[in-house]
This record gives structure tokens, C-alpha cells and sequence, in this order.
């Protein structure tokens, strides 16, 4: 986890996940901050892309993540029902392409 919370709005705009999509492509995008755009808001004291790099840190890669239950997703405090399915939908997307 960060050493002190810096939510995303104080980025500089080239650095926040969906400016940067927008700006450099999709390539330049870590998984984190694929994932953060997804679940669109982190927490009080975590930001999406570091509640992203947390949960990435505990699989060991994409194809583990995709087979997390929503229960299992929700377990990492700032995941609900709603993100946990979002990211759930987009990595079965990104399966049957």
C-alpha cells in the first residue's frame, strides 16, 4: 500500500489511468491501470491503481485473477459486488476474444 494516500484527481493529468489511455494508448497502460479504469475508485485511503496493483500482487498473473470468484474479489477491502463483477465481465471478455 502507498505510504500516504494521493488520490488520482491530484495526478498530473497525463499520469491519471483514463487521461493517459486517452493521451498514449492503451499499450502504455499497466495492468493496474487497466484494472483501476475499470473499478473507476479506490478508497478513502487507497487509490484505484494502488487497490489495482494490490490485488494483482497477490495472483500470479491474469489467467489466476480470471478465476477468482466475485466472494473471493470481494475479500480485498474497497472491492464491493459491483467492481468485483465489472472486473469479473471484462476479463471473460478479454477471454472469448
Amino acid at each position: 500500500m502507498e505510504s500516504a494516500y494521493f488520490p488520482i484527481t491530484d495526478w498530473s493529468e497525463e499520469d491519471r489511468p483514463r487521461e493517459k489511455l486517452m493521451m498514449k494508448g492503451k499499450e502504455a497502460l499497466s495492468n493496474a491501470e487497466l484494472m483501476a479504469i475499470l473499478i473507476g475508485s479506490g478508497s478513502r485511503n487507497e487509490s484505484a491503481v494502488a487497490l489495482s496493483k494490490r490485488i494483482l500482487s497477490s495472483t500470479d498473473n491474469l489467467n489466476s485473477l480470471g478465476k477468482m470468484s466475485i466472494s473471493q474479489l470481494m475479500n480485498f477491502k474497497g472491492i464491493g459486488e459491483a467492481k468485483a463483477i465489472t472486473i469479473i465481465a471484462a476479463l471473460e471478455l478479454g477471454r472469448r476474444r
